[in-house]
Formats: C-alpha cells, structure tokens, sequence
C-alpha cells in the first residue's frame, strides 16, 4: 500500500519523520516526545498512528484548546503526564503604558534569534498581557538572547503553565457546501468572494494554506488545513461531512473572530 497517495508530495519528508518515530518508539520500547506540531502535521501524525495500535499518541502545547502541541508518542505501558511534554511558560514584561506587543512581532523576534519555529508554540495576548509556550530544552537560550520586541524593551519571566491567560483565538464554525476542495472555491466559499476575487489573490501570493504561500488555485484542501488571506483573516478547515447527493461537498470550517 503506497501511504503517500493520501497525502500532498510536500509531506512526504513529515511523514517518514512520524513514521521512523513510530519505528522507534516500537523497537526501544520508549516514549519519544516532538517539536511543536501546527494543526496539519498533528492530522497527518493522527493518520498514521491510528488509535488502537500499541503506539499511542497524545498531544498537548501548555493548555487545552491550542493550535500548536508537541505530540509524546509512546508505548501502550505508559500513562503519561503534562511534566512529560516538558512546556516552559514565559510571561512579557514591558512597559504597558507606553507600548503595544503585537502577536506578529513576538513571532518575528523569536525567529530572529535563530530558533525554528517547532520549539515554541502558540502565543497569547488577552487585555495587554503577552506569554507564550516553549520547549523547556531552549528556555535558557530565550531567556539570554530576548532583551527586546520591537521597539520595547522586555523582560522574559518563566512562570508555571498554571498562570497561562485564556487561549483568545476564537473560531466561528459553520457548514460550507461547496462544489469542490480546490482552493479558489474554499476560499470564494469562506469569505464570501467571488471566484475572480479569490483566483487574483492567490496569484499574488496573498493566500497561505499551513503556513506556507500557495500561488496554485487548484490546490486541494482537506481536513485540519489552515488558511490565511491577507486582508480577510484566517480561516481552518475543521473537518469534511461528506458529499450531498448533488456530490457537492459539506465542509465544516471555523474563521477567526
């Protein structure tokens, strides 16, 4: 059975990765915990793994209800715990009064400093407050190299994943039927645009499905993708119901409020 045909030539790398985990976690006898996965690798790694195979998985980034978690895939004898996915939580201080840290520039600054963006995850900001969640192996890396974001200057503070502020992104689900999962249609279908309008801003690379720009109309959506369109905000696919009898499909999707 060829795995690969049921998912994108671009995965191919991702799922040996998950695959040669599995492997691992089979023959040592030994749980093996990831980076931080985002949506669509934690759907693929789903996929593989199955859910009643000796190697299970659980994930999990600080609190429930995130976008990016690391996964511990481990074997059937273990019950593991949340000091297992080894989430460090930094608190921002900066003075309040005078700046505004935005989500893009915590991002931006901690990419800047040469780390790869699986080893942290979600960021949160609730009514001026600004944290995010970190694999514990580079917190003292953060913690020597983040003096400033933006034009303010900052303090990290390492704090216990019980003081994390509430997850602020909120999704708006509803059902979408839609006459295929070609990108150009999802996205005339979630944002209300007329097909010439969502064809002109994926040729202008305004269009990115996980994270990555997407120039194709075609390109095929699925399930626990995430998409972003400049100017109209971000959008995921929540899951596919099937076709009507027309052969139209139902999907479910959330948009950013």
């Amino acid at each position: 059975m060829n795995i690969y045909q049921h998912f994108r030539p671009e995965e191919r790398e991702f799922i040996d990765q998950v695959l040669q985990w599995k492997s691992n976690v089979e023959q040592q006898y030994a749980p093996k915990l990831t980076d931080f996965l985002d949506p669509r690798e934690q759907h693929i790694l789903k996929m593989l793994l199955g859910e009643h195979g000796e190697v299970k998985y659980q994930f999990f980034g600080g609190i429930s209800g995130l976008e990016r978690n690391r996964a511990l895939i481990y074997p059937d004898y273990l019950i593991p715990s949340e000091d297992d996915f080894q989430i460090s939580l930094f608190e921002i201080q900066y003075p309040r009064k005078f700046v505004t840290i935005e989500h893009r520039q915590v991002l931006g600054t901690l990419m800047s400093v040469g780390l790869k963006r699986g080893k942290f995850g979600d960021i949160l900001i609730s009514e001026g407050r600004v944290q995010f969640f970190a694999a514990k192996e580079i917190s003292q890396y953060i913690k020597n190299n983040v003096e400033s974001i933006g034009r303010a200057g900052v303090k990290l503070v390492e704090t216990g994943i019980e003081n994390a502020v509430a997850a602020a992104a909120v999704w708006d689900e509803n059902e979408l039927t839609l006459s295929s999962l070609r990108l150009d249609t999802v996205i005339s279908g979630i944002y209300h645009l007329s097909r010439q309008k969502s064809l002109a801003l994926i040729q202008h690379g305004l269009v990115k499905v996980n994270w990555t720009s997407i120039e194709n109309p075609s390109f095929p959506c699925e399930a626990g993708d995430m998409l972003s369109v400049r100017g109209h905000g971000r959008a995921k696919i929540i899951g596919l119901d099937g076709k009507t009898k027309k052969e139209k499909w139902r999907v479910i999707v959330g948009k950013q409020k």
